[in-house]
């Protein structure tokens, strides 16, 4: 695949939350190919290394990005004005493999709820969500996931809102319903849910939170320990391999 970076038209842009941004940007011919789970690699003024953020939806020529502020790099981001350009390398990695006509439960956690907008709404009335945050004013994207048809569960960890606890305790009570899970979130949770799915014979797709440099495979960087089916371990890169794999497949 050839990765040329091509600058897209700041369309939309929104705070969220304190901390939580959503841009919309226009690019017909990228939009076009990119998948659920995949993500971009955005370009930011005055920085070297670009910032990868996962795609959060995708409607006609519009790639949208919702991404939280974490140092400097993402501050100078947000502060992009809606009409300016921002220069992205898309869509990179691999996504999620879905089934519109399987029931299956999608999971976020914190800013890992993003990019599970795009591949829920592939399934819409056969998804069911559940997202999880810190508490009640962390919560994002929730009229989104009702609007696509979608099931949508929320769990807080302080109890302000929804269901009091960690995600993986709703997910018990319909795993057994679920021809498929597929999540993106902190490496405890998607640990914990991995071995749920495991205990209950649920295939299982997990999208890995990995800092990343080059976004294609070339720096080594976003290195992760996969399983190799005879005991022992290989190192695949989540940028380029990712960042999407099986969740029997990580060495968690």
């Amino acid at each position: 695949m050839k990765y040329d970076a091509q600058d897209c038209k700041l369309v939309f842009s929104q705070k969220l939350t304190q901390t939580i941004y959503d841009f919309r940007l226009q690019n017909k011919e990228l939009a076009a190919i990119t998948k659920p789970g995949q993500f971009v690699q955005v370009l930011v003024p005055g920085k070297t290394l670009r910032r990868p953020i996962s795609v959060c939806d995708v409607e006609g020529d519009i790639i949208r990005l919702v991404f939280e502020v974490r140092g400097e790099g993402t501050e100078i981001l947000s502060q992009t004005r809606t009409g300016d350009s921002i220069n992205i390398i898309a869509p990179l990695g691999k996504g999620f493999e879905l089934d519109k006509n399987k029931k299956t439960v999608f999971i976020g956690g914190g800013i890992g709820v993003p990019p599970m907008l795009y591949s829920a709404k592939q399934c819409g009335e056969n998804a069911a969500v559940i997202n999880g945050f810190r508490n009640k004013s962390a919560i994002i994207l929730s009229e989104d996931f009702e609007k696509a048809g979608c099931s949508l569960i929320i769990t807080t960890d302080d109890g302000s809102f929804g269901i009091h606890g960690f995600v993986t305790q709703p997910l018990e009570e319909i795993i057994d319903s679920a021809d498929m899970i597929c999540a993106c979130g902190p490496t405890p949770m998607l640990r914990n849910i991995s071995k749920l799915a495991k205990e209950h014979n649920v295939p299982c797709q997990v999208s890995l939170e990995q800092r990343m440099a080059c976004g294609i495979g070339a720096c080594l960087g976003c290195a992760v320990a996969i399983n190799d089916g005879n005991g022992g371990t290989v190192y695949k890169h989540v940028c380029k391999d990712g960042p999407v794999f099986s969740g029997e497949e990580v060495a968690w």
